[in-house]
């Protein structure tokens, strides 16, 4: 079956020639990339010992050579597979010029071997070789990574999944594991800096002319003008939604192009589990298989009650694991927009190697709307449009300082604590897209006890100057968060920015109240829409010093990171 390719411009064409992994050249085109049918899956490890090797490896994702760092010579790095309740031992050895170090996210385990540099170890320095040791206490899909500058970035991420200790309970036929990654051929430091001098660089879907033209046709001069004049009081851009797009990245599935297509071997009816992770930087996914439904059985490794949707969203840091079943002999495409509709993975469902299925058009990059910035579906209600025009909605005397802070240039009214709201641009969209308050976890709370105190959390940010943190101040500013080992709290996040923050803690599970139902959803890494808040239980038992921070990667480099200590 022929493919049926969404409008592409040549370098995204371009883009999508290259093989699948890490193609071990100097330089030019890999041979034989052109007739590539079938993209290779990372290597697979398994056992309790292990030997990796972190080292800089040449790659060809867009018909230019690259340097990528890698593991063992492989991108993604080896999927790992252990046995919950067996001891792990992990022996790393840094070859890079540069201190490196791995991270293993989600990941339950003694403080010092959580592999944070300045947080929870020195780091892996260059030519050395540091053994991690721990015992594997939980089951599921998980991921580990590089915690060092922008390694990251640059394709140091492998998954990690870990049997139960009485055997996988679900029985199917097949079982795959798809990470989802953004590439770019440039220096991330670079990257960074050109974010820092103008946090739109890279946004290529600014509000235009010819989409001026339409609103007139549809809401009338006058409404067409108000809606323009509106965002440009707030200086904000109605379609930023992700710092980096398309522009510079290539996605990726398993670490192959789209072209290079990625495929999953399943017969007709065969049921086919699908462990999803998000191993990109800044990029949000959409994923669905048009034609099949999706049903969703775990969330960040978590069993969860099943629900059945067409479509969800996966933040940088989450994973979610899906059953389908296979109904007949042709192909489905597996298909991962990015939120910001600049590009998108792909990989295939088929019984045959080299089959494709047609692919959907990307969907429109529609604008962001009042509730995202606090104010639910109403027009303007409860705004300061004085403090908007000045990037400052209004607040409460209490919080003046962070009003005033440099490092803040919008502030949320009213915060929905709602979870069934899907998010910017999967509204109305005619599919069943999955919401957290969909999901909940299987066997309840792991603390029956109430919250004993409340601590709230503001993510703050000033997209002009690509300055983020929490309350306002940035991580070289900012005091460890104190918690009482064994108390047991409510962790308030309140989104005051107008971007999606995936938060991320290490060492322990939190456990996202839905305030409508009363159900938990246990999770490590929580998106945080913008306009929005979360409300999380969190038992503080695991002693030590924890990294807690947005996972996007850029966002973390900016400032918004912070430390947790547990004492």
């Amino acid at each position: 079956m022929n493919a049926s390719f969404p409008a592409l411009s040549r370098r995204r064409f371009v883009q999508g020639l290259g093989a699948g992994g890490a193609l071990t050249l100097a330089g030019g085109w890999p041979q034989g990339a052109l007739a590539q049918t079938a993209a290779p899956s990372p290597r697979q490890l398994s056992g309790n010992r292990f030997e990796l090797e972190i080292a800089e490896m040449a790659v060809n994702y867009t018909g230019r050579a690259a340097v990528a760092t890698t593991v063992n010579g492989s991108l993604p790095a080896p999927t790992l597979r252990w046995r919950q309740g067996e001891e792990i031992s992990l022996r790393v050895t840094n070859r890079l010029a540069v201190p490196s170090s791995i991270h293993w996210h989600g990941i339950l385990l003694p403080a010092d071997m959580d592999g944070v540099p300045g947080i929870s170890f020195a780091g892996i320095a260059p030519g050395e070789t540091f053994t991690y040791r721990f015992r594997a206490l939980q089951a599921g899909t998980y991921w580990y990574h590089g915690h060092s500058g922008f390694q990251e970035q640059t394709g140091l991420y492998g998954a990690l999944l870990i049997e139960p200790e009485h055997g996988e309970p679900l029985a199917v036929e097949r079982d795959y594991t798809l990470m989802l990654s953004d590439w770019t051929d440039e220096d991330p430091m670079r990257l960074f800096g050109r974010l820092k001098a103008d946090s739109e660089y890279f946004s290529r879907a600014k509000p235009s002319v010819a989409q001026f033209a339409r609103d007139v046709e549809t809401f009338g001069l006058a409404a067409a003008w108000d809606k323009r004049a509106m965002w440009n009081r707030m200086r904000m851009s109605p379609t930023d939604l992700q710092d980096v797009s398309g522009a510079t990245y290539t996605y990726l599935v398993n670490g192959a192009t789209p072209a290079a297509n990625w495929t999953a071997i399943a017969e007709p009816g065969e049921r086919v589990r699908l462990r999803f992770i998000n191993a990109g930087t800044s990029t949000f996914f959409d994923v669905r298989i048009p034609g099949l439904p999706l049903t969703v059985i775990a969330a960040d490794g978590q069993a969860v009650a099943e629900v059945t949707v067409d479509e969800f969203r996966i933040a940088p840091g989450e994973t979610y694991d899906v059953l389908v079943r296979m109904p007949d002999a042709q192909a489905y495409s597996i298909f991962c927009q990015s939120m910001d509709r600049s590009g998108y993975a792909r990989a295939t469902l088929a019984p045959v190697a080299g089959m494709q299925a047609a692919l959907p058009r990307l969907d429109p990059p529609s604008w962001l709307e009042m509730r995202d910035m606090g104010h639910g579906g109403e027009a303007m209600a409860g705004m300061d449009h004085a403090a908007m025009a000045g990037m400052d909605h209004a607040a409460p005397p209490a919080d003046a300082a962070l009003q005033t802070s440099a490092q803040v240039d919008m502030r949320v009214v009213n915060p929905s604590a709602a979870l069934d709201d899907p998010g910017p641009r999967l509204r109305g969209n005619g599919r069943q897209v999955l919401t957290y308050a969909a999901l909940r976890t299987l066997g309840g709370s792991l603390d029956p006890r109430p919250p004993a105190r409340e601590l709230v959390l503001r993510l703050t940010g000033n997209m002009q100057r690509f300055v983020w943190g929490f309350d306002g101040v940035k991580y070289s500013e900012a005091e460890p968060i104190a918690l009482r080992y064994g108390e047991r709290l409510r962790l308030r996040l309140v989104n005051d920015t107008m971007m999606n923050h995936p938060i991320h803690l290490h060492g322990m599970f939190f456990e996202v109240e839905n305030q409508a139902s009363g159900e938990l959803l246990r999770k490590h890494t929580v998106n945080v829409q913008p306009g929005k808040q979360v409300a999380l239980l969190l038992s503080a038992d695991a002693p030590g010093e924890w990294a807690f921070h947005c996972h996007l990667l850029y966002h973390m480099e900016a400032g918004m990171f912070r430390k947790v200590v547990v004492a």
